[in-house]
């Protein structure tokens, strides 16, 4: 008798909310929320819509879970990552100085003056966990807006405030003001990041011959042609626009509102802080 062939099967591993998950963020990061329907799930994943409705009822949950899962995974990388941007030209600096969130620009005057590890030094490593999933991930914006604002007592919310939060708390402000300042960076970090995100997005869009430094050129001139009287502002940093580099700007927006925190909240600007972040 002819041996039996068996059927191949139509996945290798069993579904589970995880790789669902998983699949709904592919198919977001390719094609956005209108991308992300049941049918495209069922395809990518060979199964029956049963299975998928088995583990996430709707598609609002799906999305809720999709953030969450991109969120919890930038936070969970952040603390790793060193908190200042860095360029080549700085890997000779001493080690308080260095530190990279990726391949940058030199942050130059906005060099922290506070040891490694500190709450700040923290606080921008999560900052910019959550800038780069902001820009890698174009759809993520829209529903941080949402979880903010809808459902602030879902898991989205409480993740990132805790993760900035601690270190707010670490730095030595008073509990009473906790809230404010936790508040005051995470609308920076995410409004700064989703319109970094934005301009990222918007540049996908240019004729195959304009890239970002001629656009960045373009704009310039433009503010510079302003008429002086009605904005003598927009002409004097005309040139600074043209040439600025986008994590430096994000992480000096971060430095001003620590400072302000600080200079507000601590005895001194030097931080006295409790040096311990639980």
């Amino acid at each position: 008798m002819a041996p039996r062939t068996r059927r191949p099967q139509r996945r290798t591993e069993a579904l589970s909310r995880e790789r669902i998950v998983e699949a709904a963020v592919e198919l977001l990061d390719a094609a956005g929320e209108g991308g992300l329907t049941f049918r495209a799930l069922t395809e990518r994943l060979a199964t029956g819509p049963g299975a998928i409705y088995w583990h996430v009822a709707n598609k609002g949950e799906l999305l809720d879970a999709a953030t969450d899962a991109v969120v919890a995974a930038a936070l969970s990388l952040a603390p790793a990552e060193p908190a200042k941007p860095a360029g080549p030209a700085e890997s000779a600096e001493p080690a308080e100085s260095a530190g990279s969130s990726g391949p940058t620009e030199p942050a130059g005057s906005t060099e922290p003056a506070e040891p490694p590890d500190s709450p700040q030094d923290k606080i921008r490593a999560v900052a910019f966990g959550l800038f780069d999933a902001i820009e890698g991930h174009p759809w993520l914006p829209t529903q941080l807006a949402l979880q903010l604002s809808r459902s602030p007592w879902g898991s989205v919310t409480p993740r990132i405030f805790e993760s900035i939060g601690r270190q707010v708390r670490a730095l030595g402000v008073p509990e009473g003001h906790w809230f404010t300042a936790t508040s005051a960076l995470v609308h920076y970090i995410l409004g700064a990041a989703g319109q970094n995100a934005a301009n990222t997005a918007s540049a996908r869009t240019f004729p195959p011959d304009v890239d970002r430094a001629e656009f960045l050129d373009a704009a310039s001139k433009a503010w510079e042609e302003l008429d002086p009287d009605d904005y003598p502002f927009i002409r004097a940093v005309a040139a600074e626009m043209r040439e600025h580099d986008d994590r430096e700007q994000f992480l000096a927006g971060i430095d001003l509102v620590l400072t302000g925190i600080t200079a507000l909240h601590l005895p001194s600007t030097q931080g006295g802080a409790p040096s311990s972040a639980t």
